[in-house]
């Protein structure tokens, strides 16, 4: 007893531990992020703004105990001198005229200013630096803050000094709020953001992949097919072309399910048909000893018919299922294959008239049987669409050739009512471009497959209430080439 082989390897799987693997959650964290850098990157201008507003208002405070000290008549007591600074949070205060500087108020101790800010003259890399020169300098400094005067008439300058401790103190205060702050925009803002995109984005994202999933692992399930929502989107276009791959794959798979059953039974009767041929090839060989005259008039046709049907037989099982085997070209003559074509497509049957507009003698480059055989299925195909038409004109297919430096096209044209919609998308397709019903739709596939092999084509030139026209285009023959195109057989 054969042991069983183990079951496949499967790749392990990454873990990832610093980043999710999610798209929502990327999105949050992305989004999260980069609101988070955002207000990092205003921060220093907003830490620099709040000094320079703590230091103008130490300046208007002194400013309000200049005028409140000129006011008194009879000056003011040192004690009164200490609580007017302590209430200003200034040492000193002093004003500067165009004659002199005057100290205003001073402290009773001598002050040493480590460095000075002037707010009328700083520059933006003084200013965006100075919160940081006093979060990360050393405790206890003094800073001499000049500016101008808003309240004081007649002065150009204001002096004051402050300690420097108070200042980082509400700086420190300030950046923790700012921070606070920063932290909860950067949740509030990227969970509306994630939320808004989630919505909009990842969760159709998500339905189109789990249908693309489901429809891999069963084509056949309804459910695995997408819902599209009727966006106008590129999520709308993607979903609509998704559903539109879906129809198509699953038509093509249906088909080749179709072609592989054709092709088994096919190959079953295969056997029983050969034989039921050998023996209508016998009863032919005795009717032509029999003499009679309308059975000898009728016998070629039928050897014909019999001689093609064994040769198909032997070489196709089925369509899709063995390749046709390679056209032997030569020159046949155009309107001998024409006539035997719509013979063995019984044009007699419906009245359909044959009219051949090329000259007597034209001849094509191809495979006798495979020539015959998609003459015959287009002229089939025209007498039958033809064949229900309610009109009085009579139905009638046009055959023209058209010669070309390196190919003949032959056109034929018929008066039907031209093929409907849901038949053009699909016309060479086998088993979804019939345009008949219970039809298959192998006709136009095979015809053109033989076409192709030729190194030619078979396409549809036009459709419509006037009629139906077909081009087969084939090898030039040789003699051919080297004539002008306006030239004739």
């Amino acid at each position: 007893m054969a042991e069983a082989a183990p079951p496949p390897e499967t790749a392990p799987r990454t873990r990832r531990w610093l980043w999710p693997g999610g798209l929502s959650a990327r999105l949050l964290v992305l989004t999260s992020l980069f609101v988070t850098l955002a207000a990092l990157f205003v921060l220093p201008a907003a830490l620099a703004s709040f000094e320079e507003q703590w230091l103008l208002d130490r300046i208007r405070a002194a400013e309000v105990v200049v005028l409140a000290t000129d006011a008194a008549p009879d000056g003011i007591t040192p004690q009164i001198a200490g609580q007017m600074l302590d209430g200003a949070g200034v040492q000193s205060v002093a004003i500067e005229t165009e004659e002199m500087r005057r100290l205003v108020l001073a402290a009773p101790r001598d002050l040493e200013v480590s460095y000075t800010v002037h707010l009328r003259e700083q520059n933006p890399l003084s200013w965006f630096a100075a919160p940081f020169q006093t979060l990360f300098g050393p405790k206890g400094r003094m800073v001499r803050v000049t500016a101008e005067p808003r309240l004081i008439r007649g002065s150009q300058l204001v002096d004051v000094v402050v300690p420097d401790d108070p200042l980082r103190a509400e700086l420190i205060s300030y950046l923790w709020q700012a921070l606070f702050v920063t932290v909860f925009a950067a949740i509030v803002v990227g969970g509306a953001v994630y939320l808004s995109l989630n919505a909009f984005l990842v969760r159709p994202m998500q339905r189109i992949t789990r249908s693309i999933e489901r429809f891999r692992a069963d084509p056949e399930d309804p459910g695995a097919r997408v819902e599209t929502s009727g966006r106008r989107d590129e999520i709308g276009r993607a979903e609509a072309e998704l559903d539109r791959m879906q129809q198509e794959l699953l038509a093509a798979l249906n088909s080749r399910a179709r072609l592989a059953a054709l092709g088994e039974a096919v190959a079953k009767i295969n056997h029983d048909l050969r034989n039921m041929l050998t023996s209508a090839q016998i009863a032919s060989d005795r009717l032509a000893a029999i003499g009679d005259p309308k059975v000898a008039q009728a016998l070629p046709r039928l050897e014909r018919a019999l001689d093609r049907a064994v040769t198909l037989a032997t070489n196709v099982l089925a369509y899709g299922r063995t390749n046709e085997t390679a056209p032997d070209l030569k020159p046949v003559p155009l309107k001998a294959a024409l006539e035997a074509a719509a013979e063995d497509a019984a044009l007699e049957k419906d009245s359909v008239e044959l009219k051949i507009e090329a000259p007597a003698r034209a001849t094509l480059l191809a495979d006798p049987d495979q020539l015959h055989r998609i003459l015959m299925n287009l002229m089939r195909n025209a007498r039958q669409a033809m064949a229900g038409m309610a009109r009085e004109e009579r139905g009638r297919i046009t055959v023209s050739l058209v010669r070309e430096p390196e190919a003949s096209v032959l056109r034929l044209a018929d008066n039907g009512p031209g093929l409907p919609e849901r038949a053009l998308a699909h016309l060479f397709q086998p088993f979804a471009g019939s345009a008949r019903h219970g039809g298959t739709g192998l006709g136009l596939a095979i015809s053109r497959e033989l076409a192709v092999a030729h190194g030619g084509d078979l396409t549809l030139a036009s459709s419509g209430p006037e009629g139906t026209v077909f081009e087969l285009r084939l090898p030039a023959p040789v003699d051919a080439r080297s004539r002008k195109p306006k030239d004739s057989d």
